[in-house]
């Protein structure tokens, strides 16, 4: 069996990600009061994007997985991507 290594992270770093989340979060609630037209949708899911990045590299501790693994959530986000794209052009062109 394969020896495990342990990532011990700080709390401190959880603190500024917690941080940066919430930033964040807030930053999402402004957009939406702000008039953008059909570009509110995409900046909220940039935003939300952004955060997805920010949860798996921290909490779920990708930055220290193996890089197949990596490509793999690549792979993954590639598909959100498209998905999100389909979805905005349904949108915009109703």
């Amino acid at each position: 069996m394969e020896a495990e290594t342990v990532h011990i992270t700080p709390y401190r770093t959880y603190a500024w990600v917690l941080i940066t989340l919430l930033a964040f979060t807030f930053l999402t609630i402004t957009v939406t009061w702000i008039n953008l037209s059909a570009l509110t949708v995409l900046v909220a899911l940039a935003i939300a994007t952004i955060k997805a990045g920010i949860v798996l590299t921290y909490f779920m501790h990708l930055k220290f997985e193996s890089s197949l693994f990596r490509i793999f959530v690549v792979g993954v986000l590639a598909i959100y991507v498209l998905v999100i794209i389909f979805t905005m052009s349904d949108y915009l062109f109703r």
